[in-house]
């Protein structure tokens, strides 16, 4: 498995990371397989949120593994906090509470890395800046991010907050791909031209923030994997016969299309099952042509200008 710098934190990640959102589904036993298959595999980022089964996941993660010093040590641990039942919230009181719960659920003294999971309009950075403040100085949280952030947002808080903000956790896929569209038809009067995220892209790749792509399998929001989904034969042919070519699955074709994109982002991949995490981490040793990369766009829906 390939590393990546996250962000200029000098925290060395795997280019893949394991999301833990549904492993509150899982037995204690069930759920130590799923850990320990991905630190064989290579991938040493776990990627959590506080409402993630209702913080249940952090528990059975921490004790799948029985959660102690030498194991954590060889872990990278993200949350999340900020999304409520019916609101956000980035309130000092809140992120401060967020994150006392999770180190206690995944019984850890800190949390490498911390994003703020969804924009809270309401959001007062100042206080945002102060709850950051008081996790860096105590040590609970070493470094800092955001998730589904526009560049407009993250200026707001860089305003106030000292700590640089590391990564940005956005919905990409072969089939989701909106913030690569709008780069590829500027100053043209039709929908792919819209720029619906302020130009998150390239600002991520300006000021040195890792894009962590979440649903890497998804079409649209939440509709369902692409992936030998019978709506996209043609894709699904064209996902085959690169699979074929390069000795992997579809699902790390997938995978790689998006490791392939210059921005070094980190694909978070929610599989709970071992054998199917085996098949995508071997998109860390596929390499796409820039014309494999963007047939693979093309057979997707998208078209080129």
């Amino acid at each position: 498995m390939k590393k990546l710098e996250l962000g200029n934190s000098g925290l060395q990640v795997s280019e893949i990371s394991l999301g833990c959102m549904r492993m509150d589904q899982l037995s204690k036993q069930d759920a130590n397989r799923v850990i320990e298959n991905a630190l064989e595999l290579g991938i040493d980022m776990f990627d959590h949120a506080d409402i993630y089964g209702g913080g249940k996941s952090e528990e059975i993660f921490a004790d799948a593994i029985n959660m102690n010093p030498s194991i954590r040590e060889k872990m990278v641990i993200q949350s999340k906090c900020g999304i409520r039942d019916g609101f956000f919230d980035f309130s000092k009181e809140h992120i401060l509470a967020s994150v006392e719960g999770s180190l206690k659920r995944l019984k850890t003294d800190y949390l490498d890395v911390l994003l703020l999971h969804r924009p809270d309009t309401l959001v007062e950075p100042e206080e945002v800046a102060e709850a950051f403040n008081e996790l860096k100085q105590s040590g609970k949280v070493r470094h800092f991010g955001v998730s589904n952030h526009n560049p407009t947002q993250i200026d707001l808080l860089k305003k106030y907050v000292k700590q640089d903000l590391v990564a940005n956790q956005l919905q990409l896929s072969l089939m989701f791909t909106p913030m690569i569209d709008a780069g590829l038809n500027v100053n043209m009067e039709h929908d792919p031209a819209i720029v619906r995220d302020g130009g998150v892209l390239d600002y991520s790749r300006l000021h040195d923030m890792t894009i962590q792509p979440w649903s890497p399998f998804q079409h649209g929001f939440f509709e369902g994997v692409f992936v030998d989904n019978d709506q996209f034969p043609i894709l699904n042919e064209k996902l085959q016969e690169y699979a074929e070519k390069k000795g992997v699955t579809k699902s790390a074709i997938a995978i790689a299309w998006i490791l392939r994109h210059p921005a070094r982002m980190q694909p978070v991949v929610g599989t709970m099952n071992p054998e199917r995490l085996q098949n995508i981490a071997k998109a860390s040793e596929v390499n796409l042509t820039r014309e494999e990369w963007y047939d693979l766009y093309r057979i997707a829906g998208n078209k080129l200008p």
